[in-house]
């Protein structure tokens, strides 16, 4: 079925093929991608439009003593199967099997791990200082997207590297898209950009024919270079990335490897930074990810001959339900202003950007920025919801701390895929926002435990609270555990279960694990009380020091890293208060989750049901 792909096990056996047998190979790595990719879900659409590129790549570099660095790593599968990764395959995002992102862990070829945007200019420069200072001959090069270069990292470090006078790669993958299409100034510049592709096809051909010519064609591409950067001059200003001190070469065919092969050996050729600009079309190949790329940007299995996902999506998940409240609250609360960071698909505000197109901004890959234009909404007046997923909300770390806590400003954090998010692995776990944020000054964290509790925090968060506040809920859907719940009150848990041996105060989507330990507890004769803490922080200190005076044992369950998390602030609490009452915190110990399903991680980090009761048995016998 796949003659030429079979064959592939490293790089140096792509440099032994011919033309006629990379495009084949081409066309068998998308059947094999789209095949594979619909069994184990992952990001199709973006690997499909790398193909060429890293076929290119293999074709040109020396792996792994070159080093490619791939921006956010979504789109490496491409490289993971031409580096003797193929078998395992069908293991892809599964526990214990391949990751779906550079892993050096995995492979000599991976160079850098990634996960998150805009990074690999700074990685990929670093590496070529070290290699400058080694004084060794390899070549270093990063692959970035146009979505990417909206985050001012990347930016920072194209700045940076401009003056370097020995050889930088960066390749930019031009494809109009991040996971939605792009917006912004960067985008608009790149448009103009592509709108005259023709000197640089001119010029590649015209190198290529001096070149071949016998004795006189040396001296004759010297003559001509004037020429042509006169020529060039005729059609196009000069770039931002020229001004930045970079030799710019594009924008050319992503999908056409001869050239791109052609330049690429180019590029290796200039002593000082050199980007180069490909046009690619994210999904190639596959008719139904080349219409929806947004879909296909990350999707769960599907049915290759019609492209339906074969696991039907609940109409009502947190993300689908945030957005819908926050238009209802929009609609009466005409301040409201909803922002995000090149996620309106994945955090529900579709809807809102097409009726308050005035109110809502897509800020690009720039978090750092969103939450500052939020400090500076709210400076003005108006009540900014930042709606980002918890992974993604680090990267904003002091701008929250330095422009939102310190002036203690009204900005409701909307945390999506707060907790285990599963395949997408450790840089994508939305497990450490409760411990970072619970450390800065002014900030109130709530977690709903169902739909009904996200509108009822919701409305407090934008209508009622004073100062910056956070609302964390996971990814996926809701499952509403117990009925005729008392409304939400800031500060007041809610109380589930009543039982004598043992309290349990759960966090979030948690609740519903701590409600099936409830009940298996009873098989062992132990009645537990279960709170819904509701407000994790700050919590109601009085309130769990009663607690602790009245159950021999507490125990304290989150989605989220142990230090610095909510367990530890009820540690600290019990022991400043002299209380000799046992506690027992499950949360993650490890502070690195993997990759897998949610529920084989929750097992793995021991915070399922059954682990939850055996520890619990154990700390009140122990």
């Amino acid at each position: 079925m796949y003659e030429i792909l079979e064959k592939i096990n490293c790089p140096d056996d792509v440099k032994k093929l011919n033309d006629r047998e990379l495009t084949i190979l081409a066309d068998e790595i998308r059947n094999f991608l789209v095949d594979s990719v619909s069994k184990t879900g992952g990001h199709l659409a973006s690997n499909l439009g790398v193909v060429e590129l890293t076929l290119a790549l293999f074709k040109v570099f020396d792996l792994p003593k070159d080093k490619i660095v791939w921006d956010v790593g979504h789109q490496t599968y491409v490289h993971k199967l031409l580096t003797g990764r193929r078998e395992r395959f069908d293991t892809l995002r599964q526990f214990g099997g391949l990751s779906g992102f550079p892993k050096c862990e995995e492979s000599e070829y991976d160079s850098f791990n990634t996960g998150h945007s805009s990074t690999s200019v700074s990685a990929a420069l670093g590496l070529a200082e070290a290699r400058n200072l080694n004084d060794d001959d390899n070549f270093v090069a990063a692959v970035i997207g146009d979505g990417a270069l909206t985050g001012g990292m990347a930016f920072e470090a194209l700045n940076d590297a401009g003056p370097m006078k020995k050889n930088f790669i960066v390749i930019l993958n031009d494809n109009n898209m991040s996971i939605s299409k792009n917006v912004g100034g960067i985008s608009k510049y790149l448009t103009k950009i592509r709108s005259k592709p023709v000197y640089f096809k001119f010029k590649a051909l015209l190198e290529r024919f001096f070149r071949r010519l016998p004795v006189i064609g040396k001296p004759l591409f010297k003559i001509s270079k004037r020429l042509k950067d006169s020529f060039r001059h005729l059609l196009t200003s000069s770039t931002i990335f020229e001004d930045l001190g970079f030799t710019y070469l594009g924008p050319i065919d992503g999908h056409d490897i001869e050239l791109l092969s052609y330049v690429l050996e180019s590029a290796k050729s200039i002593n000082n930074p050199v980007l180069l600009h490909i046009l690619t079309k994210k999904g190639k190949g596959y008719k139904f990810a080349e219409e929806a790329p947004v879909l296909f940007h990350g999707i769960s299995r599907f049915t290759v001959d019609t492209g339906k996902a074969q696991k039907k999506t609940a109409s009502q998940d947190y993300s689908s339900a945030f957005g819908k409240h926050l238009l209802s609250l929009a609609d009466k609360t005409p301040k409201l202003c909803a922002i995000t960071a090149a996620m309106p698909v994945g955090t529900g505000l579709v809807a809102f950007a097409e009726k308050y197109p005035d109110r809502f901004y897509d800020a690009g890959i720039a978090e750092q920025h969103a939450v500052t234009f939020a400090a500076g909404l709210a400076k003005g007046g108006f009540t900014p919801v930042f709606a980002v997923y918890s992974s993604f909300l680090q990267r904003a770390y002091d701008q929250i701390l330095h422009d939102v806590c310190l002036q203690n400003l009204h900005i409701v954090f909307c945390i999506d895929r707060a907790g285990i998010v599963g395949e997408d692995g450790e840089t994508h776990q939305g497990v450490y926002d409760l411990s970072f944020l619970s450390a800065m000054p002014n900030m109130t964290i709530l977690a709903p435990s169902n739909l009904d509790e996200l509108g009822e925090m919701l409305d407090y968060a934008v209508l009622k609270h004073n100062g910056p506040i956070a609302v964390r809920y996971p990814r996926g859907n809701s499952q509403c555990i117990y009925q005729n719940a008392t409304q939400f009150a800031y500060g007041k848990p809610d109380l589930v279960t009543s039982g004598k041996d043992v309290c349990i105060l759960a966090v979030g989507n948690m609740l519903l694990k701590a409600v099936s330990a409830c009940d298996l507890l009873k098989e062992h004769n132990i009645s537990a009380t279960v709170f819904n803490m509701r407000t994790v922080f700050p919590f109601d200190k009085g309130f769990v020091t009663d607690l602790a005076k009245e159950y021999p044992l507490l125990v304290t369950l989150e989605d989220g890293i142990r230090r610095g998390g909510f367990g530890e602030s009820i540690a600290s609490l019990i022991a400043d208060s002299g209380l000799n009452t046992k506690l027992l915190i499950k949360a993650h110990e490890n502070p690195v989750v993997p990759h897998g399903n949610p529920e084989i991680l929750y097992k793995h980090c021991g915070l399922d049901e059954n682990t939850i009761t055996q520890d619990i048995i154990k700390k009140l016998r122990g």
